[in-house]
């Protein structure tokens, strides 16, 4: 007798974190997408360095939960893994489009929109499914999805949105091989719009850079 798999839907509830508070004072909303083996609320204190009053970073929680090592003390989590992943990409992007929904962020905020690692995959796959307007987004160490195309970021074009793609000179999983791929295809999605910006570092979040990110 043969195996087979089959799908269930129902309802499911997933957390975010947000730091700082969303005023009429507030300049920036940031969407931050964490890597992989990180929590969204441990991730947030790369931003706290940002001004409090004119940034709001709201931090989306991976799914897919795990113990990172065998003492099974911390726990980390994956966006996606290759098992079923159009599937698992479509779960995602919704939970992404009810939180945004929820969010009701005001339109005198600039958006800005960074995927680190394993988040870029997610970052530039909802704001291209869900023609999101934002007016930054930032590519930060890690590679958007091959099934992208321009046409899926041609909307970005009338708001002159910025792309930044930013990368640690000693990044351990970024070769220059890599790199060029990834600037070509940056280029290509972007019509050439894409700043590379390169600090003295490694595959980490460094907050100098992003202060000097939203200026």
């Amino acid at each position: 007798m043969e195996s087979q798999e089959k799908h269930v839907s129902y309802t499911t509830t997933n957390t975010y974190s947000t730091l700082n508070t969303l005023t009429k004072n507030t300049k920036n909303v940031w969407i931050i997408f964490h890597g992989m083996g990180f929590l969204s609320k441990y991730f947030l204190k790369y931003f706290n360095g940002l001004p409090s009053e004119e940034n709001y970073i709201i931090a989306p929680q991976a799914p897919s939960k795990y113990y990172l090592n065998k003492d099974f003390k911390h726990v980390g989590a994956s966006w996606l893994t290759k098992v079923d992943r159009i599937r698992e990409t479509e779960n995602v992007l919704s939970y992404m489009d009810n939180l945004y929904a929820l969010e009701k962020i005001p339109d005198h905020c600039q958006l800005i929109i960074l995927g680190f690692s394993q988040g870029v995959s997610i970052a530039t796959r909802w704001v291209a499914n869900s023609k999101i307007s934002f007016d930054q987004l930032i590519i930060y160490a890690g590679g958007i999805p091959e099934e992208l195309t321009p046409e899926d970021f041609k909307f970005s074009e009338s708001k002159n949105a910025k792309i930044k793609l930013v990368i640690g000179n000693k990044d351990e999983f970024i070769t220059e091989a890599r790199l060029k791929k990834e600037q070509e295809k940056v280029d290509s999605l972007f019509f050439g719009r894409a700043q590379l910006i390169k600090f003295e570092g490694g595959h980490e979040i460094k907050k100098e850079i992003l202060n000097n990110l939203i200026r």
